[in-house]
């Protein structure tokens, strides 16, 4: 679109919000990537009804048009990667190359799940009866209200998009408010495909508005939310009363063990790359390093020297592997849990500190702590953050009660060269996914996604999983 202000999409038109806001990139305060439309509490339930009378018309809509549309959108992505996953470095923060590959790897969503509408069917059984036969099969689930976070904007609305769609559903999408100009890309790409109007819906706007109207709303059948812990569990209070449907992924505090025995080398790269990857704004980033004694010395040494080739900057230069912080709250969040982990006794051995850029933005080297235990507040809290804290231990029996010692339990990692360790590491680590000599974050699309304990609640996302989201069973008996 040409308008300087970036519209909603309800019901198959571009409308005008209440108000509008500036997305500014958080690598150049300068820069104004656009201006936004805010949706209101009467937009966001005009969207809801929009949904509810296009998906009687989608579900309706043959296989290969349901085909023909996921493939359309997954193409596109793909073949823009570049300039969407600019747009998505200048307003997320994130480099040029994570953004292009964020952008492809939504692509790829879209194209799993396009595969997935030609896969569906029943199936059939006998009755205890003489002369009755059963068919079990799987209906769209509804009006999806999709509620995405800011780390991840384009890929993590792919994920639950896409299936959505796949299985039949309309969709609601609110995504953070920080990152508009992603969400607005993919949703201009969707708006040119064969859907019928109200089929998609974008409602951008602040999360105590459009996002209470959602997760209060009887007339959404399954609300998908990711995000912190303190809003999933809001989300969970006011889906329940409706009997609404209810996924969340929440917060973590993942840990990569690395035994005695690990490849020293390849320990190290999980450790960066996990700890550190992405500003270290990731959910699946591994803050806590539990390391055993007879190696400790030698990994600390190995990655603060790895630390200290990583060059943070503005992201759209090249040869940049840290961007910048998501915004200034995110940017005073770590600086607080760097001076918590201080108070607490850690030992800052490396980083921590704010960096001045040519442009002005929020930018910070990545931080590393030792001498911290599992009981410190900055190992039990999600800080978000570039910070990784190194806890020794004696043992693997210990590393693995220090790793599952926590209200979280997304991934976990280990790294080491004993195939009886690792056998018995996937066994009983307390998380959804387990990486052997892997960093923790890290997830393919055609495989299930989610934690334990706090980190998740309801079905998992991706892969064939997510039908049981977003899809119900109907039981048919039949006298013939």
């Amino acid at each position: 679109m040409s308008d300087s202000v970036f519209r909603n999409y309800i019901a198959g038109e571009w409308v005008e919000g209440s108000s509008t806001i500036a997305n500014i990139s958080p690598s150049d305060l300068s820069d104004v990537i656009g201006h936004y439309a805010q949706a209101d509490a009467a937009q966001t339930q005009s969207a809801i009804a929009a949904a509810a009378k296009g998906q009687l018309e989608w579900q309706k809509s043959g296989l290969e048009q349901r085909y023909a549309v996921l493939m359309a959108i997954g193409d596109e992505l793909i073949a823009r990667k570049d300039e969407l996953g600019r747009i998505l470095a200048r307003e997320e923060g994130k480099t040029l190359a994570e953004g292009a590959g964020e952008v492809y790897r939504s692509g790829q969503f879209f194209h799993y799940y396009a595969a997935e509408v030609l896969r569906q069917m029943g199936e059939t059984a006998d009755s205890v009866r003489p002369g009755v036969e059963i068919e079990t099969r799987r209906e769209p689930v509804g009006v999806v209200g999709i509620i995405t976070p800011w780390n991840f904007p384009t890929a993590t609305g792919a994920w639950k998009i896409a299936p959505a769609l796949a299985f039949g559903n309309a969709i609601v999408w609110k995504p953070a408010n920080q990152v508009p100009a992603s969400a607005w890309a993919l949703t201009e790409i969707i708006s040119r495909q064969n859907l019928p109007a109200g089929t998609f819906n974008l409602v951008m706007g602040p999360g105590a508005e459009v996002g209470d109207v959602l997760i209060n709303s009887r007339d959404i059948n399954a609300l998908t939310f990711t995000g912190s812990l303190e809003t999933g569990r809001k989300v969970a209070a006011a889906t329940a009363v409706n009997l609404v449907k209810c996924q969340l992924e929440m917060g973590s505090k993942n840990a990569l063990v690395v035994l005695d025995d690990a490849d020293l080398d390849n320990a190290v790269e999980c450790a960066v790359n996990g700890a550190f990857g992405g500003t270290g704004q990731k959910c699946t980033a591994s803050s806590r390093l539990i390391v055993t004694e007879g190696i400790h010395d030698r990994f600390v040494a190995a990655v603060i020297e790895r630390m200290k080739k990583l060059v943070v900057g503005n992201p759209l230069k090249e040869g940049v592997h840290i961007g910048a912080v998501a915004d200034a709250r995110q940017m005073e969040s770590n600086l607080k849990y760097l001076e918590l982990a201080k108070s607490e006794g850690g030992k800052l051995v490396y980083g921590g500190e704010v960096i001045t850029e040519d442009t002005e933005g929020y930018y910070m080297q990545p931080a590393l702590f030792t001498e911290t235990t599992n009981d410190m507040a900055i190992n039990r809290e999600e800080a978000f953050a570039p910070i990784a804290c190194v806890i020794k231990v004696k043992d693997y029996a210990e590393a693995l009660a220090t790793l599952n010692d926590t209200n979280f339990g997304l991934t976990g990692g280990i790294c080491t060269e004993s195939l009886k360790y690792a056998t018995d590491f996937k066994r009983n680590a307390k998380t959804g996914c387990v990486m052997v000599n892997l960093p923790t974050a890290g997830t393919d699309y055609h495989v299930p996604f989610g934690g334990r304990k706090d980190s998740s609640f309801g079905p998992r996302e991706q892969g064939t999983y997510a039908k049981e989201f977003y899809t119900v069973v109907k039981t048919t008996y039949i006298r013939a």
